[in-house]
């Protein structure tokens, strides 16, 4: 059986003009049907409809086409239609045209091809709208889909949120003349950066600020990693005995070990630091971090300079060790790189000025310091934004 090269539709008063119309477009290979009473025949004629094209007469008893456009408008006609008409003046054809006719042809139709070739550009239109509204109608089942999935990623990455939040410690901690407190702000959900301190009995409280590389999960279940090691080796002291946590190196040197033993290909940068309350002193180790430590005293605002690679890259990675006396009174500032995609200098001399001059100017309290970075005001950052604020009054 051949296949049909498209569904006509034939409407016309007189049977026998009807017949011989549909004869003709059935001999050209297409399916046919009749009509030759309008008023009491129904036929879908929307995008959903069988049929591909629609021959018409113009010269319908009993039909008014101003009143037929109307109705046709409201329908959504979507089948192609040629029309024909017996008179050739121009208000029918305005009238086929206003109809939204695709062509118009003279009765008795002369060339016979042309009809036909009328026809199969009309198919051809009909089939590309089907095409159209087919993936209409896919692209429409899969953004629901995606819109179920996006709100359930939504929904875990906020979940995902509070974990992180809880991981962070109490913000502010007030040890005797000591104050330490933290803020952070995603550029997602979850937060490659992060920060903690904790005490180690009387004498030291142990800190660190990281900035993992990238955004989102991954970056943050490193993060989860990095707290994991701290609370570890913290537990290794008070029960085993074990020192490690009071050297900022050895515990740049596991982190890096444990995030390439890790295998997903991130690094983090870091400052490591021990804090001894007893002799207002301070050990410190910097892996590949920007910007480096702030120290607010009396005597201005400095880097607290230091140099190694960041965690997670190298197997022999080296890092130094610094130890400092602190001033009686002073606000040490880490932040993670993020603070510096805020700033309003261009290049990256010029953001470390900036942020400098910042602390020269607003060293009263980490409250203050905020407000004028405008980290009060970030709703959407471009890079995770962490800081991590330790302050004395003498």
């Amino acid at each position: 059986m051949m296949a049909s090269n498209g569904s006509v539709l034939v409407i016309d008063d007189d049977p026998a003009r009807g017949a011989a119309l549909a004869d003709f477009v059935a001999s050209a290979g297409f399916t046919t049907q009749v009509v030759t009473d309008v008023n009491n025949s129904s036929y879908s004629l929307s995008s959903d409809s069988d049929l591909d094209v629609i021959l018409c007469g113009l010269d319908l008893k009993d039909i008014s086409w101003g009143e037929a456009r109307r109705t046709l408008c409201e329908m959504d006609v979507q089948v192609p239609a040629i029309m024909f008409s017996d008179v050739a003046d121009a208000d029918r054809m305005m009238m086929a045209l206003r109809l939204g006719a695709s062509d118009f042809f003279l009765r008795p139709v002369e060339d016979k091809g042309a009809l036909v070739r009328s026809m199969e550009r009309c198919v051809r239109q009909r089939q590309l709208r089907r095409k159209l509204q087919e993936s209409r109608q896919r692209l429409e089942a899969a953004n629901i889909e995606l819109r179920g999935t996006v709100q359930i990623l939504e929904q875990d990455q906020q979940a995902g949120r509070q974990v992180q939040l809880r991981m962070l410690p109490a913000t502010p901690l007030v040890l005797n003349d000591y104050v330490f407190s933290h803020t952070v702000i995603p550029s997602l959900y979850l937060s490659g950066d992060f920060t903690d301190y904790f005490t180690l009995g009387d004498r030291f409280v142990a800190f660190f600020m990281a900035d993992v590389s990238g955004h989102g999960s991954s970056s943050a279940f490193a993060t989860i990693l990095l707290k994991n090691l701290f609370a570890r080796k913290r537990s290794d002291l008070l029960r085993r005995n074990d020192d490690t946590i009071l050297s900022p190196v050895a515990m740049l040197k596991l982190a890096n070990k444990e995030l390439l033993d890790l295998g997903v290909g991130k690094f983090a940068t870091m400052v490591v630091g021990l804090l001894n309350m007893q002799d207002n002193m301070l050990r410190y180790s910097v892996a590949g971090h920007l910007p480096q430590p702030v120290l607010v005293s009396e005597e201005g605002a400095r880097y607290l300079r230091g140099e190694g690679p960041a965690v997670g890259i190298m197997d022999d990675a080296h890092y130094e060790e610094h130890m400092i006396d602190l001033p009686e009174s002073f606000m040490l500032a880490l932040f993670s790189d993020g603070i510096l995609e805020i700033l309003p200098p261009k290049n990256l001399i010029e953001k470390e000025k900036y942020f400098l001059e910042v602390f020269e100017q607003t060293a009263d309290s980490p409250e203050e310091l905020v407000t004028r970075l405008g980290l009060d005001r970030v709703e959407t950052a471009p890079d995770d934004i962490a800081a991590l604020f330790i302050s004395k009054q003498g």
